[in-house]
């Protein structure tokens, strides 16, 4: 494990939802608005994909743009009196959704549906339900996804275009719309970068110094992730069985079941965290794992995973989807790793310590120069406004 000084850990809680009339009021300070909305803000997607963007936008001397979520339902009509562009992140069909998209198109309001997974279509539902370890005799489970992947799915009907995080995603939803797709990738946002940049400086400064023992990080984020920790399950019991400087962070929700069992007590457990403390965390382990299944869900997935562990020098093993493909250079920034592939390029890692600093420089600097908020404002603007510069 690096080590470092712990930094704050009084970090306000997020997302904060400020009173309708505080957001409405951000909304129409400028010229040109841009009104988001998002079901039920968290700390995933609305993050990523309305909160970042958001702050982007007001980086813009006449642009002003403000968030609204399903609390604020029946003022919507006062929201699209007031805004020229209204952005529809991952929301369900309702009655009163569809009123306001429905109210802005015959105002002439572009409504644009933004999205981060293939759940706008049905088509999918098995391979979804599958893939996150559903229980697939369970008729709730049924019920629950295609009614949710159904609802998502007319709302993007509805939509004039759409918006996403990659062109594998993109071509999903050109299949399915027939109508324009343009691409903003998910970044880190300033509040990331300077938290990051505090962890990644002490590490530079102590030299990447570590104590003795060696973490493998898995972050997974959400309960969904049992059938991707699997894929490296028995190259973790191997590496456990014989190293004993090696220890397991999990962040998260996970079943650590099998084998595993028998070395649990070599695994750090903690719950969910604050989106700056979790950086704190990636920070301190010696590798972050990103197994992931391959098929048409998890190829749609963004490299968030690598970017947010590459800002705090730590290096990324991951399995090739398309992001990692795009984003990871093997054995530069990072590693790719096939499913019979994660004992050695583990291994490999560890018994290379020595080069370590060498990969997280360049993780860290690719990761900056990529992905940084500093690089978007431009292209969100000109993908909502539909200009180029």
């Amino acid at each position: 494990m690096f080590i470092f000084n712990p930094l704050q850990d009084n970090f306000q809680n997020f997302p904060i939802i400020s009173p309708f009339e505080v957001r409405f009021k951000a909304l129409i300070q400028k010229e040109k608005r841009v009104a988001y909305f998002y079901e039920n803000p968290d700390n995933s997607t609305f993050r990523y994909r309305v909160y970042n963007m958001i702050e982007a936008l007001s980086t813009f001397e006449d642009i002003s743009a403000s968030f609204f979520h399903n609390g604020d339902l029946d003022s919507l009509d006062k929201v699209i009196d007031h805004c020229d562009y209204f952005v529809i992140c991952r929301s369900r069909y309702s009655e009163k959704l569809s009123r306001a998209i429905l109210k802005a198109k015959f105002k002439g309001i572009p409504v644009i549906y933004d999205v981060d997974d293939i759940i706008f279509n049905i088509d999918y539902v098995h391979l979804i339900v599958n893939t996150l370890d559903q229980d697939l005799k369970d008729p709730n489970v049924w019920d629950f996804w295609f009614a949710y992947i159904s609802r998502q799915e007319a709302t993007l009907k509805l939509c004039d275009r759409s918006i996403t995080t990659n062109s594998f995603i993109a071509n999903k939803l050109r299949e399915k719309t027939g109508k324009p797709v343009s691409i903003i990738p998910n970044f880190l946002n300033q509040e990331q970068i300077n938290i990051s940049n505090k962890i990644y400086q002490q590490k530079l400064d102590n030299k990447f110094s570590r104590d003795d023992s060696i973490y493998i990080g898995y972050f997974s984020g959400t309960p969904s992730h049992n059938r991707d920790f699997e894929i490296v399950a028995s190259p973790l019991v191997n590496l456990l069985n014989e190293d004993p400087r090696i220890r397991v962070m999990i962040v998260g929700y996970l079943n650590i079941k099998g084998e595993l069992g028998n070395y649990s007590s070599r695994f750090d457990i903690y719950p969910l965290q604050h989106f700056l403390k979790l950086q704190e965390l990636i920070g301190k382990v010696e590798l972050n794992i990103v197994p992931l299944q391959d098929n048409e869900f998890t190829n749609c997935k963004s490299e968030l995973k690598y970017f947010d562990a590459g800002i705090v020098g730590t290096v990324s093993i991951a399995t090739p989807i398309f992001s990692y493909r795009q984003s990871i250079n093997d054995g530069n920034n990072g590693f790719l790793a096939n499913s019979y592939e994660w004992y050695e390029k583990i291994r490999n890692v560890i018994d290379n310590l020595d080069q370590y600093s060498e990969f997280a420089q360049t993780a860290y600097n690719d990761s900056l120069t990529k992905f940084s908020w500093l690089n978007y404002p431009n292209v969100i603007r000109n993908v909502i406004f539909n200009t180029e510069d």
